[in-house]
């Protein structure tokens, strides 16, 4: 995490060697082989995000075994942006068949579509899970980093004009979700964690991860997920913490859409949809 912060700090992340180079992706791929998904944090990750147990893993847990990956690649001083001044904007992953629990796979991220946004750049992560040489699950992160100079986009956002649906399922978050979810995901970025160490970076208080609200909303909706489907949602205000949202979804004829809203105030937190793919 030292790594991560070094590059926001004035001064210090001018210097050679932890400033970021600016322009373009790195043509880097990182890649771990033969990844065994440990019981134990399985189940711890299942807890946090309440999925049941299962001989499969959940859709959303792969990301575990990437972020170590994400992280790696985007505290490489070739990567385009300091991490901690980037935005987890959007997210997409696809699920071709599901994983089971006792399966080994390969792992391997790259950045790619560096682009404009109106108000910085976009840039996405794509990671790729493989089983022997079979792709069973692929992911497409979406980054924002705020700067100057921005320009309209060069394709419309995948939910754009999709509003969250009204719901009635309301979720009560203790104010340490952020420590317990960073204790399994291993993302420890401070506005996750404490309330003090939030502020520092412009937060009234911490703040819910991201996929973490994502993966409790598929636990929302287990039952209803086919075996293969592809997931888009867009992050558009943060939970603060401790907070109570709700959450609701609707059948858009063959999709579904979701989202997470705020309990005390129309504010949107999450919007989300699921697609059946063939």
């Amino acid at each position: 995490m030292l790594k991560a912060v070094l590059p926001a700090i004035p001064v210090i992340g001018g210097l050679p060697g932890i400033k970021h180079a600016k322009g373009s992706v790195p043509d880097i791929v990182l890649e771990r082989k033969g990844v065994v998904t440990d019981l134990k944090h399985l189940e711890a990750y299942n807890e946090v995000c309440g999925f049941p147990r299962g001989d499969h893993l959940p859709a959303t847990y792969p990301h575990m075994a990437a972020f170590g990956l994400h992280m790696a690649l985007m505290t490489d001083t070739a990567f385009p942006f300091a991490p901690m001044g980037l935005v987890h904007l959007r997210n997409t992953i696809r699920q071709h068949r599901p994983l089971a629990v006792t399966e080994s796979f390969d792992v391997s991220v790259r950045a790619a579509d560096l682009r404009p946004h109106p108000k910085g750049s976009l840039v996405d992560l794509i990671t790729e899970i493989s089983v022997e040489g079979e792709l069973v699950w692929d992911e497409v992160t979406t980054l924002f980093s705020r700067h100057k100079g921005g320009s309209a986009e060069t394709s419309p956002a995948p939910l754009a004009g999709v509003n969250a649906p009204d719901g009635v399922v309301h979720w009560k978050l203790a104010g340490d979700l952020g420590r317990r979810y960073g204790s399994v995901s291993g993302d420890r970025n401070p506005i996750h964690l404490y309330p003090l160490t939030a502020k520092a970076f412009g937060f009234p208080t911490n703040i819910a991860h991201g996929m973490w609200t994502l993966a409790r909303s598929l636990s929302a909706l287990q039952n209803k997920l086919p075996d293969a489907f592809s997931v888009d949602v867009e992050f558009r205000k943060p939970i603060l913490l401790p907070g109570t949202v709700v959450f609701g979804s609707r059948a858009q004829g063959t999709d579904l859409e979701f989202g997470v809203k705020g309990a005390k105030k129309p504010v949107t937190h999450l919007v989300g949809r699921v697609v059946t793919e063939a």
